[in-house]
């Protein structure tokens, strides 16, 4: 064997194409290879923005004598978690069953390769002893031996193994709870967690967590459309998009979010920027200046939207999966500042300014360097500095150009440039929520241009792929690709109707029901019947960094069943909340995603707008000017060729065409045609 990634095009495997390590990418071949000499896999799962995978390539990976012992005793297959996210869920999975811990990346497993099932499972191994830890060298020899002398061993402990993980579907059982005592124990349980001073969930390292946020923002938004307050529930919201906006973990010279905070206070940053945080969290940002109007989350949309055209946005219309932490060989180089370097490029009033706001007036954070972050409100600062608000406001925007002008000269980091398809639906969602927020068509296009580039490139009219890069795309997509694409294009939809995105849409739909559904239990496995089988094939409900698929797509379906008054897609929806309830129930703050499909589903209006563009439009304003989650509008002109709502009427008059008619559908059925907008929202309670 030798190295065979030289003609990947993941970043991560490019990455690894001109190691000692005889590394082989995972295909059917390789495994044969395995099996036919009955040589252990060493399966390393990973991706080119994480920190420890770069420290073990570099430690291990890149020595002779680690690279003789796997090359003599393994089969080394290394994967790109992000191109088959099915092998890491899977072997994730695994993972955690075998050592009872959360997991984390390199993930490294050693499998039986006549099952495939792992006998041994960690995440970073150090290269020398460490801790009571054997150096990786040694820990493989041990390895190898255990597989030689004890073999029935380790195939009874990969048995037993086997039988968990199939036990890990929740069963379909009648609910225990009604769905206003679930959907308020999951906003509890989030309250249990809340962080009240810093904001956000946890006692230390913190993530965004977009989906728990936005879980409690519609909850609010559901209490007071029945005429009760929760201010505490909005409290919790605002509180955690504050803290996120003035720490570190916001890049207040270039835009965008970093990956999480290493410490309480959201301060000092894991240096790695990825696009599915982003494209969340401008969704979560844009819904909270609709409540707020606040100029600090307006700026974070703005500058973090810049950020993602300026730098992550390939030419033909996507957008690129994320950007490394490290520039030369150091965590975090590109965005850290001394002092004097501020100074010098700023004059005293402005370097005032910087120093007051961003807290270069405190102790070093990172390496006797500072991560630009803050603590106080800009007016609180400027009012401190007996400062107008018009100086400083013209001080702090050239201050900012200018420092990120002597940024932009440093060695910058690496970009993956490769394009994932659910990534790319999640963006869609986001920048049209940021629309909405802010009203800068410019991002509308940017999202159609995406639906158009997913379209041409990552749909072949029967199946989605995951991945496009160089002009190749890279297998199969999963089950979180089709329902962050669907949701994206139903989202575009309601904002601008193109014939183009509804078929794709109804062709996505029809696909994933016919590739991934359970048609005995309901809901969806994450890997479809056009993909190879693996140990096991999970059927995702809890929340992760990316929201689980079988919430994206049930909320989907029911936009698109009310939309095509097709009860396929809203029984689908429905069968897939039922056999999620037993697991909602046990865990109900690990099940935002699922419990919002729950309360929208339960709550869902469509309106389907029909008449000339212009008055339609303005219809569609008045319609959204508050925040309700429950309503989902569409302007449909007349010259469409479809896919049509089935309850609309065929033949319709020059005069009615000439008037924009609204429709209902909710519980089932479509209203009559509302031809008055007063009558409209009587209807739908927005009066």
């Amino acid at each position: 064997m030798q190295n065979n990634l030289q003609y990947a095009t993941s970043l991560y495997l490019q990455q690894h194409a001109q190691q000692l390590v005889h590394w082989q990418p995972w295909s059917d071949s390789t495994l044969a290879e395995a099996a036919l000499a009955d040589r252990p896999i060493f399966l390393s799962i990973g991706y080119a923005g994480s920190h420890w995978c770069q420290i073990m390539s570099r430690e291990s990976f890149n020595d002779t004598v680690t690279a003789n012992v796997l090359n003599q005793h393994f089969c080394c297959i290394k994967v790109d978690r992000e191109e088959r996210p099915d092998l890491n869920k899977v072997y994730l999975s695994a993972m955690q069953l075998l050592t009872q811990h959360g997991g984390g990346w390199p993930l490294n497993l050693f499998l039986d390769p006549q099952t495939l099932l792992p006998f041994f499972a960690g995440t970073y191994f150090p290269a020398q002893t460490q801790n009571g830890q054997p150096g990786f060298a040694d820990l493989l020899m041990r390895l190898f031996e255990a597989y030689e002398k004890k073999r029935a061993e380790l195939t009874s402990q990969a048995d037993k193994l086997s039988n968990s993980l199939k036990q890990l579907s929740s069963p379909v059982l009648d609910p225990e709870l009604t769905d206003a005592a679930l959907i308020s124990a999951c906003r509890d349980g989030l309250a249990e967690r809340f962080d009240s001073a810093e904001g956000g969930f946890g006692q230390s390292m913190k993530f965004a967590m977009p989906g728990s946020i936005d879980r409690l923002l519609n909850h609010w938004a559901f209490v007071r459309r029945d005429n009760g307050m929760d201010k505490e529930t909005l409290e919790m919201v605002m509180t955690t998009l504050t803290q996120i906006a003035r720490g570190g973990v916001f890049d207040h010279l270039g835009g965008g979010f970093f990956r999480y905070a290493q410490d309480r206070q959201w301060r000092v940053p894991h240096f790695e920027k990825v696009l599915y945080d982003n494209a969340q969290l401008l969704s979560v940002y844009a819904r909270a200046v609709k409540i707020g109007g606040d100029v600090l989350f307006a700026d974070t949309l703005t500058t973090t939207l810049a950020w993602l055209t300026r730098e992550m946005r390939d030419p033909q219309g996507g957008f690129y999966a994320g950007q490394d932490g490290a520039s030369q060989g150091q965590r975090g180089r590109h965005y850290l500042w001394r002092r004097e370097q501020a100074k010098k490029l700023l004059d005293e009033d402005a370097y005032l300014l910087i120093e007051t706001l961003y807290t270069l007036d405190k102790p070093a954070n990172v390496d006797n360097h500072w991560v630009l972050h803050r603590r106080d409100s800009y007016r609180s600062v400027i009012e401190r500095l007996s400062m107008t608000q018009q100086s400083a406001d013209a001080l702090l925007s050239d201050a900012k150009e200018r420092l990120f002008e002597e940024r932009a000269k440093r060695t910058p980091p690496i970009t993956d440039k490769k394009i994932l398809s659910g990534w790319n639906g999640l963006l869609i969602t986001g920048l049209c929520d940021a629309f909405d927020a802010l009203g800068n068509e410019a991002w509308l296009h940017t999202a159609q241009e995406i639906a158009d580039f997913l379209r041409t490139n990552c749909w072949d009219g029967e199946h989605l792929s995951v991945c496009w890069q160089d002009g190749q795309t890279s297998g199969p997509a999963y089950l979180d690709d089709y329902g962050a694409v669907l949701q994206g294009l139903l989202t575009l939809l309601s904002h601008r109707w193109r014939d183009t995105d509804a078929f794709f849409a109804k062709a996505l739909a029809d696909a994933v029901v016919a590739l991934f559904y359970d048609n005995d239990n309901g809901g969806f496995y994450f890997a479809g019947t056009d993909q190879p089988e693996l140990i096991f094939n999970p059927k995702p409900s809890f929340d992760e960094a990316l929201p689980p698929g079988n919430a994206v797509l049930t909320q989907a379906l029911v936009q698109l069943g009310q939309l095509l008054g097709d009860t396929t897609y809203l029984d689908a929806a429905t069968n897939t909340l039922r056999w999620a309830r037993a697991a909602m129930e046990r865990y109900p703050a690990n099940h935002c995603g699922l419990i919002g499909a729950l309360q929208f589903d339960a709550n869902a209006l469509t309106v389907v707008l029909r008449g000339p563009l212009d008055e339609m439009t303005q219809w569609r304003d008045a319609l959204i000017s508050g925040y309700s989650p429950w309503l989902k509008i569409y302007c449909l002109p007349y010259d469409i060729s479809g896919p049509v709502p089935n309850y609309l009427p065929g033949l319709v008059s020059a005069a009615t065409r000439a008037e924009v008619t609204a429709f209902v559908f909710a519980d089932g059925q479509a209203s009559q045609p509302i031809g008055e907008l007063t009558a409209l929202k009587q209807v739908l309670g927005l009066t």
